[in-house]
């Protein structure tokens, strides 16, 4: 089999790999360099077009790329067809029908289009590079590894397919080929902005803001209006706890902003800075920035009613909330719901969509509530939510997306209420694990969650290395707990061998399907250890004691040193990603004094 086969992909396939994927959008900004629709690309094109033998063909190519460097991509894209209509071999109209697609939003089309022109074009490079990029664009950063390492065997050396490259190594969790690929790079070419740009971005990713932030300036001295790296500047700045240092570096990038994606990405970043930095009103104001049509990951909504709209009434209305973004925050930003149903009053009505799995949870904690599943799926590259098994519309008034009622509900951090819980365990089934557990090994029984099952070059930097939980862990008279889902057999194995500790798995149990029976368990417990995610969530929501590992900016703290929306929560707040080791033990103090005999 060829090279070039080796790295096409289906559009079948690039629809089963975002199937059912929740909205979760990258606040950091690491797009990948150029553009299939550049000065230079459709100029490279345009000469093509001169080796076409039919006139009337390279006519209407010609056409199409006039058209697409007047930014009119539908026309470019009909012109385009058009001269496919008569000859449906010709790899370079298949080229230009891929960038037409690519740039009026039809990623699936656009691939299908780059797939049939890498089969029929001799020069495979510059499609390599495009379906890269789409694949990238498109949060499948393995497949554009592939498509980057095809392009740069066309081209060799070229700066963009090595940046391209890195920049997907990266996203991948593999920071040190990342670092390889780039060092010889800026050794031979210093001067080129964007690879200190993307160096930076692989820094952040490990953790080391520190030395992120020197190649972000360096980038910027060299580009002073290289917007991007304003943008990853300030979350470098985000990780080392310098909130106000990233409002300004991220209106700089907004002021420079080159593409609408761009600018929408930039938004909604400085919607999550507003908000840690404490100006919560504002910050919500802002927030709808996270529905831009322009940010390739949003998701837009297959909802048969009214939106509803801060300002407008909800007294007596039949409401529609459907949950939004990933599970950890259909759970946090529920903390609004009682407060929300008391505002409908008794002539109101309550419609929830949320994740399948969190249907008995939501049912038993709002029981005058109609409870249903969302679903979440992808088409042509784009992130479609609905609710698809409320048959009957005709009922309901109003609908929102659960986070739209947060400027209304949650103004400020007094509007939090103190209230123990606001979602409902089990209590059989807590009873029933609090029974299991007096069969584990004595001693206070604390629960430990070390990671998130999304664990990119985005995300990683954010947990602790487990080698680093060994201050907790050494604490004697402590019997813990795995909650921890996923696959966590290594560090389960590792804490044996390495600390001589055996970390109890409860029985009976899918850590991550069974939620309603994972939230009544966290409730037996008499403490939880761990870093925010779907389970911590749980345990916070049904009133367990947390104790939350954070970031210096986390924005979810809202400007506090507290977690608002779990009050009975203790935060540890890390200075720098890179260094855990003062919180871990900060942590391990903590617990011996809380358990002192064990």
């Amino acid at each position: 089999m060829s090279r070039v086969r080796d790295t096409q992909i289906s559009a079948s396939a690039l629809a089963i790999a975002q199937e059912s994927v929740a909205h979760a959008v990258n606040l950091g900004f690491k797009a990948v360099a150029g553009d299939a629709a550049s000065t230079e690309a459709l100029a490279r094109l345009d000469r093509q077009t001169s080796e076409v033998r039919n006139d009337k063909t390279a006519q209407l190519l010609a056409q199409s790329i006039h058209a697409m460097q007047n930014r009119d991509f539908a026309k470019g894209e009909k012109l385009a067809l058009k001269a496919l209509e008569r000859d449906d071999k010709l790899g370079v109209a298949w080229h230009v029908l891929g960038i037409a697609r690519e740039k009026i939003g039809d990623f699936a089309g656009s691939m299908r289009c780059y797939e049939a022109a890498l089969k029929l074009l001799p020069d495979h490079g510059p499609v390599a590079g495009d379906l890269g990029r789409l694949a990238y664009r498109l949060d499948m950063p393995e497949i554009a590894a592939k498509f980057f390492m095809h392009f740069l065997v066309a081209k060799p050396g070229d700066l963009e397919g090595i940046n391209n490259l890195a920049a997907s190594l990266r996203d991948l969790n593999r920071c040190d080929e990342a670092i390889e690929v780039l060092r010889p790079a800026i050794n031979d070419n210093p001067e080129q902005a964007v690879l200190w740009n993307t160096l930076g971005t692989v820094m952040c990713s490990m953790g080391d803001g520190k030395t992120a932030l020197t190649f972000f300036d360096e980038a910027l001295r060299l580009a002073p209006d290289f917007g991007k790296a304003y943008h990853n500047r300030g979350y470098a700045r985000l990780d080392l706890g310098d909130v106000e240092g990233a409002l300004v570096d991220c209106d700089a990038a907004i002021a420079r902003a080159e593409h609408a994606e761009d600018l929408a990405t930039m938004q909604f970043g400085r919607a999550t800075i507003l908000l840690g930095l404490g100006r919560i009103e504002e910050g919500w104001k802002t927030y709808e920035a996270r529905f831009s049509p322009d940010m390739v990951d949003a998701p837009r909504f297959s909802i048969e009613a009214k939106r509803w709209h801060p300002g407008m009434a909800l007294a007596g209305k039949s409401l529609m909330i459907c949950a939004e973004q990933g599970l950890g925050d259909e759970v946090m930003f529920a903390n609004m719901l009682p407060d929300v149903i008391e505002t409908l009053g008794p002539d109101g009505a309550l419609t929830l969509a949320v994740e399948r799995r969190l249907i008995p949870l939501f049912e038993r904690s709002f029981p005058d509530a109609a409870v249903f599943p969302h679903k979440t799926v992808s088409f042509e590259g784009r992130v479609y939510r609905g609710a698809p098994e409320i048959e009957d519309w005709s009922g309901i008034d109003l609908w929102t997306p659960l986070g739209d009622l947060l400027e209304v509900f949650r103004p400020s951090l007094t509007s939090f209420p103190n209230r123990p819980n606001f979602l409902e365990a089990d209590p059989a089934r807590v009873e029933h694990w609090r029974r299991t557990l007096e069969s584990a090994p004595p001693g206070p029984k604390v629960g430990l969650l070390w990671k998130s099952l999304k664990l990119d070059g985005e995300r990683a930097r954010q947990f602790s290395p487990f080698m680093l939980w060994r201050p907790v862990l050494d604490v004697p008279g402590i019997t813990f707990v795995n909650l921890q889902y996923g696959n966590c057999a290594e560090e389960i194995a590792l804490a044996k061998e390495q600390f001589g500790v055996d970390i109890w798995q409860p029985p009976g149990i899918d850590l991550k399907q069974d939620l309603d029976d994972v939230a009544a368990l966290c409730r037996a417990m008499d403490l939880i250890i761990g870093f925010s995610n779907a389970t911590t969530n749980l345990a916070g929501a049904t009133g367990a004691p947390i104790w939350m590992l954070t970031g210096a900016a986390a924005w979810t703290r809202l400007g506090s040193p507290n977690w608002p929306w779990y009050p009975q929560t203790r935060c540890f707040i890390t200075a720098d990603y890179n260094d855990w080791n003062p919180t871990m033990r900060e942590v391990g103090d903590a617990l011996r004094d809380r358990y002192p005999n064990g």
